[in-house]
Order: structure tokens, then C-alpha cells, then sequence
């Protein structure tokens, strides 16, 4: 609920009483609740807390325990405080207004350096031992909150954004091409796999996951939480199932509603943020509140372009799950004065890094300017929801029944599914066909799959080893169609660099409108409990996503619940938004192709032909198109670089 910074000596000398205020002065242009700083002579904490939960209004961060010499500053949201107040023995009268950091504080001296696997919710804090003279602090496991740092050979520094690190003498904006290169060579909105780094090579970051410890001049990290396979759980029926479903998940949203103020919710046609809603607006209603939803929905001239298996408005699936709910209002927004290219700039500051996602950058922040002004706490989304409670690939589980010769179970779940869908079976056959014998339909098909342009200069590549270090990191650049979903699924949760991204624009984005992104599909108890589910809980009876499906029956219309024919998809109005400005858009696109520091680090060639193809054929339907795709992120690249030349 806060922006924390700190700074320590390295060897134990004092610092300059000045040095730990400029780094919390950096954080003034947020809106703030309170504003305090914790000092001795060699450790400065501070704190620009913005209140969210009813327990942080009362909040003293940070906070030195005299009894126990330790000091605490933290930017937390704590989830599980009913099962943190069992193992830690809290009295029942001490725990209606505990604060997040004393459990937090509480779990350290319990547990030590493990404090932090035994904490579920969305936070990042440091803690200083005075006895051990030790800094130690942790960021929550997919990364929902930032912490970076700085380090000279006399002084080590943290802070919840990157700016107010520059204050630190020595520590200067220099880029780091490692970082860059990734950033480039990566086709998807991950930035970098390498997540102790940043775009700036003296600053690093705390990767999700991770503990971090200063002491005796060294820093140390170490991963605390893995999502390994979880043991299958054993229910008897389908019923048994759908209730410890709800049960978990209810759970997860309940505890996401802990806000003195308002709550919202992001909300689109489908079933995650559906589910999120429905079980949240059911909650809200006992407790005398109502959900403020926000929807997206494109320019009322806009002509949907997409393919009949996608709708780019949803207004009347949305409207279906309000009306079902409710306890519910709902808003629906346009945002005429934005579009991809007026957002840049801001995104740029919001982020302190360039940025991938211009699809959906327009109304992401749109719909936190109106939940600010709103004066909403909380903002509810679903967005790890494919991933947990959603989870259920009706094609891949077909391919996996027939690979491990289960004809039976094979021939009613193809049956079942193509006429759910209302197509023919001999469509279906050949693409299961091709997910059961990759191997081969690889050797048939690889040559079909057409070139896409890279956006990394080859030379720049070449000298950085990009190509070889993601490798090294497990990442898999353009996605294999032959690929084991199962796989996909099991790395989603492996490899951390998936969802720092997420985190780090949620946390970004709190900051500036002084409001919280939660996500309920993102809950450790609800992503240990999908992960422990047989997959034929997943797809049943010719439905992929079955347990969600299943289990929400009553809460969800069921044209929203039982719709696998059409999903929405968000951002498509995005180029139409641009097409009065196309010029300016043109102009400037050959203004980052003639630049030659750009000539460094991009592939020029590849922007020339993919400036060739759309700047005299400005059609919507080119906003996800590869070629659009990377003029776009290349522009923003360019704008990023300027504004530190």
C-alpha cells in the first residue's frame, strides 16, 4: 500500500542524514496518506504509504519493535491473516486491527528468513535486524509488487521505484545493452528473462519469488517459493469438486474486498473476470457495498473486423453477467480522446522503462483514471485466470486421451465437443492429430510456417549472445505450434519472467492513481488447488474449461458459462483509434528508421518493409499484425531513448 525506500552503509559507517530524504523526496510526484521516514546512523527506511485496508489507516510505517531491534518498512497486502494469526498464536483481541506489517513482522521472528513462504497476498518489504545487522526483504511469488536496487561499495539501496535510486551518489543512468537486447529480441510483452536486471545497468530488481539479504557487505538472493507439480487431490465426485472449488476461490475473492473504500472490477464478457465478479458482488452485497464495474468497449464507429470466433464489443455479454449478479454498476467505456499513440509519453514515466503492450495501453490506464476518480481501494481482475481456474484445453486433453489409448473416453469427448461447437468431427481430427504426433507433423508442416521479422538488429543480437542466453533460460522465442500445452502451462508457473511484467505494471499503475489491482485467479491457494485437479475435472462432456463452467452454475447466465463458440478480444479498435493522426504516426516512424543511434539496436531493414506495407493501408485489422507490431514498439523504443540522450 505504499512506495518504501532505504539505504544502508555496506561496512557499518553512518550515512549522510540527507541521503535516506532525497530518496523518499523522489516519490512526492504520488499521491500519498502519510509520509514517514525510521533512521539510526548507518540505516535509513522510509515509507510513502497510500491507504488501502482498514488496518493501514491506523499503519506506523516504518516501524522500530525496541523489544526485538527490528525495523520494518513494506508495501503489503497480507491475505492469509486468519491462518497467520493461528500459527503465530495472535490473540483474538489483538487481531481486528493488526496490520499487515506487524504479521509481517511477527512471521520474521518466527520464522526467520522463511517468513516469507508463509505469506499470501501482494507484497514487497524490508526488514532491518538490528542484532544480526542485517538487511532482509522479499518480494511476493509472481512479482505483484516492485523492489529495486542499487549498490556502491559503501552503500546498498531499495526502493519501490527506480528514480529516486539516482540520487544515490555513483549510481548514474547508464543503459544496459544486456537488458535491451532481450527486451528487443523477445516477441512477446515479456521485457527480460534475466529478472535481476533492468534498462539501466546500475539498478537491478528483486525477482519475484525472492528473498534478499544485505549483510556483512554482501548481498545474497535465494528463491523461496516454487509452484512444483502439486499432489493430485482425490474427490469423489464431480460435485465434491465444484464445492472445494468455490470454497478456495471464494476465499481468494473475499480477501481481496479488504478496503475501507470502494471496490472495482475490471470486467469483460468472459468467464474469468465474470467468476471474479459474481463471487465478489455476492460478498460486497452482505456487507452493504456495491461492485463498481468498468468495461472497455471500442469507438461506437468502429466496424468489427474480427474473425466470427471473436467479438471486439462485449457490451451485451457484460451486461448478461450484470443482470444475472447483480448488485452491480456498471460503466462502460470508450475513451474517444485516447488511442495507443497519445499514451506513450505518459506510459513511458508510468513504467520508467519501454514497454510492449500498446495494444491494450489506452484503456488499461483509462479505466485506473476513472477508478481514481471513483475513489475506489481495490480494482478486481481475473487475469491469470486461463492458467488456474479456467484451465481446461478441450483439443490438447482430446490428443492426450488418444496418445494413451483411451478410445472410449476419445470417441465421446470428440463426439460431444463437435457438436457443442456445431462442427464436423473430420475438422477436429486432423489438428488432434497433429498435437498427438508433434514429432512428425513437425517434419511435414515446420516449412509452412511463414517468417516473421525481427525487431533486434542482428549484428546488436550477435554481439550480446541475446539469442543464446534465452536459451539458456528456457525461453522459446516464436512459441511451437507442436508444442505440449501441458508444457506451456507447466512453465507459466516455472519461469518467473512470464509474469513480472504483470506485476510491474499493477504496481506502477497503484501507485500513480493510489489504488490496488488484485487478482483472485493469481491467489497461491487457488493456483495450488487448480494444479492438484485431475485434468478430466478440466474438460468433461465435450467442454473445455469444465470446472469452472460447472461450478459456477447460478452465479453466471448460462450464455456466458457455457459459451466455447465466441471469445472476446480486447484492442481491436486500437489502429482505428490512430487513423485521424496516421500522418503524424507515418512521420514519426521514419523518423526512429533515419536515426542512426536506432540503426544500433534495431533492425532497420525489417522496419523499412514493414513501413512499406501499412503506411498507404491504414486498416484496423493490421493492430495485431507482426509488421504494425513492431513499428509500434519500435517507436516507442525511440521515444524512450530520447528522452535519455
Amino acid at each position: 500500500m505504499s512506495a518504501i525506500v532505504g539505504v544502508c552503509h555496506l561496512n557499518n559507517e553512518p550515512i549522510h542524514p540527507e541521503l535516506g530524504m532525497q530518496l523518499l523526496q523522489d516519490l512526492q510526484h504520488f499521491p500519498a496518506d502519510d509520509i514517514n521516514a525510521w533512521r539510526n546512523e548507518h540505516v535509513f527506511l522510509g515509507c510513502h504509504a497510500q491507504w488501502i485496508t482498514p488496518e493501514s489507516v491506523t499503519e506506523n510505517l516504518p516501524y522500530f519493535d525496541h523489544s526485538s531491534g527490528l525495523a520494518i518498512t513494506a508495501d503489503a497486502i497480507i491475505d492469509n491473516r486468519s491462518e497467520l494469526f493461528e500459527k503465530l498464536q495472535v490473540g483474538l483481541t489483538d487481531r481486528k486491527g493488526m496490520t499487515d506489517s506487524a504479521l509481517i513482522l511477527l512471521s520474521y521472528q518466527k520464522w526467520g528468513k522463511d517468513a516469507p513462504k508463509h505469506l499470501i497476498g501482494d507484497f514487497a518489504f524490508v526488514i532491518w535486524d538490528e542484532q544480526n545487522r542485517t538487511m532482509f526483504g522479499a518480494r511476493d511469488f509472481s512479482g505483484s509488487r516492485t523492489l529495486y536496487f542499487a549498490q556502491t561499495k559503501e552503500l546498498f539501496a531499495f526502493s519501490t521505484t527506480i528514480q529516486p535510486l539516482f540520487s544515490i551518489p555513483g549510481i548514474d543512468k547508464q543503459l544496459n545493452e544486456q537488458w535491451i537486447s532481450e527486451f528487443l529480441a523477445i516477441p512477446i510483452t515479456t521485457d527480460a528473462v534475466d529478472l535481476y536486471t533492468t534498462v539501466y545497468k546500475n539498478v537491478g530488481q528483486i525477482p519475484p519469488s525472492h528473498t534478499i539479504t544485505v549483510s556483512d557487505g554482501e548481498l545474497r538472493f535465494s528463491r523461496y517459493s516454487t509452484l512444483a507439480d502439486e499432489n493430485k487431490l482425490k474427490l469423489k465426485s464431480n460435485e465434491e469438486y465444484e464445492e472445494a472449488f468455490r470454497d478456495v476461490f471464494q476465499t481468494a475473492v473475499s480477501s481481496r474486498l479488504r478496503t475501507y473504500r470502494q471496490v472495482g472490477a475490471k470486467l469483460s464478457g468472459g468467464l474469468d473476470s465474470g467468476s471474479v465478479v459474481s463471487f465478489a458482488a455476492r460478498e460486497l452485497r452482505e456487507q452493504n457495498k456495491q461492485l463498481h464495474t468498468f468495461s472497455y468497449v471500442p469507438l461506437e464507429d468502429f466496424q468489427d473486423w474480427t474473425p466470427k470466433s471473436r467479438i471486439a464489443n462485449e457490451r451485451q455479454n457484460i451486461q448478461s453477467t450484470v443482470k444475472h449478479v447483480g448488485n452491480i454498476n456498471d460503466q462502460y467505456l470508450n475513451f474517444p480522446e485516447m488511442n495507443p499513440l497519445t499514451e506513450v509519453d505518459e506510459w513511458l514515466d508510468i513504467m520508467e522503462t519501454p514497454y510492449k503492450f500498446y495494444e491494450n495501453s489506452f484503456w488499461v490506464k483509462g479505466i485506473y483514471q476513472q477508478a481514481h476518480a471513483q475513489n475506489l481501494g481495490v480494482l478486481l481482475t481475473g487475469s491469470r485466470g486461463n492458467w488456474t481456474i479456467s484451465w481446461g484445453p478441450a483439443l490438447d486433453y482430446q490428443a492426450s486421451l488418444l496418445r494413451n489409448l483411451k478410445w472410449v473416453q476419445f470417441a465421446k469427448e470428440t463426439r460431444l465437443y463437435s457438436k457443442e461447437l456445431g462442427i464436423n468431427k473430420s475438422r477436429i481430427f486432423p489438428i488432434i492429430s497433429k498435437k498427438v504426433f508433434p514429432k512428425i507433423s513437425k517434419l511435414f508442416f515446420s516449412n509452412n510456417e511463414p517468417d516473421l521479422p525481427d525487431l533486434i538488429n542482428p549484428e546488436f543480437a550477435k554481439r550480446t549472445n541475446v539469442y543464446e542466453r534465452l536459451q539458456q533460460h528456457g525461453y522459446d522465442f516464436w512459441g511451437n505450434p507442436f508444442q505440449d500445452i501441458y508444457e506451456v502451462r507447466r512453465k507459466q508457473f516455472e519461469m518467473l519472467y512470464y509474469w513480472n511484467i504483470t506485476g510491474t505494471v499493477g504496481c506502477k499503475q497503484s501507485l500513480r492513481y493510489s489504488l490496488w489491482e488484485r487478482d483472485a485467479t493469481n491467489d497461491l491457494r487457488v493456483i495450488r488447488f487448480c494444479l492438484s485437479v485431475p485434468e478430466e475435472q478440466f474438460v468433461q462432456n465435450g467442454f473445455d474449461r469444465s470446472l469452472v463452467r460447472r461450478s459456477t452454475k447460478n452465479y453466471l447466465p448460462d450464455n456466458i458459462r457455457l459459451n466455447q463458440k465466441v471469445r472476446g478480444i480486447q484492442g481491436a479498435d486500437g489502429l482505428h483509434r490512430m487513423i485521424p493522426s496516421w500522418n503524424t504516426l507515418i512521420n514519426e516512424l521514419q523518423q526512429v528508421i533515419q536515426d542512426p543511434i536506432m540503426s544500433e539496436y534495431l533492425n532497420i531493414k525489417e522496419l523499412k518493409n514493414a513501413l512499406s506495407i501499412i503506411e498507404k493501408d491504414p486498416r484496423p485489422e493490421l493492430v495485431f499484425e507482426t509488421h504494425f507490431r513492431i513499428l509500434m514498439r519500435s517507436l516507442i523504443f525511440h521515444r524512450f531513448i530520447k528522452k535519455h540522450a
